[in-house]
């Protein structure tokens, strides 16, 4: 390492943009810092600053139109609302789906 180490200073856009790269489905954090010139961990911690603890990425499809489940599921209507998880989806995936409805 040569010449005078300094701080880079990233804009709230460039870090959301390098965390909203990073979790794109098939994205590679690692792979994402690397062309950034930044370690994974700082990429992990922007997130956290963005979004709080708890707060995470999850796949999501809205249907226009309720569409019967293809297999066993838990199945919630709220008002105009239906949520359904499936019935293999993990306990701690279904504990945060269900958390997010109470508020």
């Amino acid at each position: 390492m040569s010449g005078v180490e300094r701080r880079r200073m990233w804009t709230e856009e460039q870090k959301q943009a390098l965390v909203i790269a990073a979790f794109q489905p098939g994205a590679n954090v690692a792979e994402v810092a690397r062309d950034a010139d930044v370690r994974p961990s700082q990429i992990y911690r922007w997130r956290l600053q963005m979004f709080g603890a708890g707060k995470g990425f999850a796949a999501v499809a809205v249907h226009p139109e309720p569409q019967p489940p293809t297999g066993p599921a838990i199945v919630m209507e709220l008002g105009s609302t239906i949520v359904r998880i499936s019935a293999d989806a993990s306990p701690d995936l279904t504990a945060v789906v269900l958390r997010s409805l109470q508020r």
